[in-house]
């Protein structure tokens, strides 16, 4: 039974000065952020300079947004004050020179931030989304050089023509050359000093030629086994970023058309003719993930990789390198055998040297020279060693 007395008043919880100070914090790197922005947009013209305070709105909402927390909280938001040092000395750098000047050291800011508000629990979805989108619209801004103004034609209203023509690719279409080829690589340079070690300590032919087939082995699968662990954490962290972005277009359908439109405007579409675009992708819903997936996160659902191909082709790679040196002990012995061995060898590294320099745009004879003298002294060190230890 009561007994009658007034209730106990309940205290009022205190404010946790550790979330005020994180928020203090995060209006602070907002505000710089919309400062610099601003600063970039004084240096610029056209498109950009329209982009550039887009970009200053958005980060002022995020501002806005730390600023309303901190009030919750029931403390007082500081004044924003002069830009400090540093963003002073860029916004003056794009206004002598131009935007250009400081576009990749804010890109790469940008780049660092991206992740900034994931699994922020006081930060909003479309935060979120917003900080992952600059980097990439300030990627597109710095590659389209100077200004251009608005979009002077070339485009014929089919936005999977844009997609097909300014895909990012995380490799490019010589990716699966590049990757066999060095493991070819690889597998020569390693399997050669090993077989030359060997050789060079005297060792037997059967022992030299199970040296070289256990190498060939132990390399080909250790290069295996590395690549479909490295090929599947890929590919399931891909998915993720691709189901994420699944749930925000379920969650938030206006800010990704708004994100994506930005997108195409920093390609150089006009205003009107990006938004356009984008509210027509987005109402496939199919279409409008494949799209964000190329491009806000630079990936092609259609070839994210597979492990097991991945894996066999470093497999098949490495072994073709590898069993180059061993094939002359398959048939002979001694001295034969071994010249046998160093003239492949060599024929083997200047070939995949060419290849490379090709790949690489270079001279294919130089480069060709430059990777036969690099193996042919790993080799000749190892084969030095082994005489040693053999003596």
């Amino acid at each position: 039974m009561s007994s009658g007395s007034p209730p106990r008043a309940t205290r009022p919880s205190r404010p946790d000065p550790s979330a005020a100070r994180r928020f203090r914090d995060l209006l602070a790197g907002e505000r710089r952020s919309a400062a610099l922005y601003t600063g970039l947009a004084e240096g610029a013209t056209g498109q950009r300079r329209e982009i550039f305070t887009e970009l200053a709105a958005v980060e002022h909402k995020h501002a806005a947004h730390w600023a309303g927390k901190l009030t919750e909280l029931g403390e007082p938001v500081p004044g924003a004050g002069r830009p400090d040092p540093r963003t002073r000395m860029l916004s003056w750098l794009a206004r002598r020179f131009s935007a250009d000047a400081v576009l990749p050291y804010v890109e790469r800011v940008e780049r660092a931030d991206a992740g900034l508000y994931q699994d922020d629990p006081d930060a909003t979805a479309a935060m979120a989304v917003d900080e992952r989108s600059h980097a990439r619209v300030l990627t597109r801004l710095r590659h389209r050089g100077a200004d251009h103004g608005s979009h002077g034609g070339g485009y014929d209203g089919d936005p999977k023509g844009i997609i097909r023509r300014e895909r990012w690719h995380r490799g490019d279409r010589s990716g699966a050359l590049r990757a066999a080829v060095f493991g070819v690589n690889d597998g020569l340079v390693s399997n050669t000093s090993l077989v030359m070690g060997f050789a060079g300590s005297g060792a037997a032919h059967t022992v030299i030629l199970f040296a070289g087939l256990a190498g060939l082995l132990a390399g080909a699968f250790s290069m295996a086994a590395g690549e479909y662990i490295s090929m599947r954490s890929q590919r399931e962290a891909y998915q993720r970023e691709i189901s994420l972005e699944a749930e925000e277009l379920r969650e938030d359908p206006a800010a990704e058309a708004e994100e994506l439109a930005l997108i195409y405007r920093a390609k150089g579409l006009d205003a009107e003719e990006a938004e356009r675009i984008a509210g027509t992708i987005m109402k496939d819903q199919d279409a409008a993930l494949d799209t964000m997936a190329r491009e806000e996160l630079g990936l092609d659902p259609d070839e994210l990789g597979s492990p097991w191909s991945a894996a066999f082709s470093s497999l098949l790679a490495f072994t073709l390198g590898a069993v180059v040196v061993v094939i002359p002990y398959l048939f002979g012995s001694g001295l034969a055998a071994l010249v046998a061995a160093i003239a492949l060898a060599c024929l083997a590294l200047f070939a995949v040297g060419a290849t490379i320099g090709l790949l690489n745009g270079r001279n294919p004879m130089r480069a060709g020279i430059r990777q036969l003298l690099i193996g042919a002294a790993a080799a000749l060190l190892v084969f030095g060693i082994g005489h040693l230890i053999g003596a």
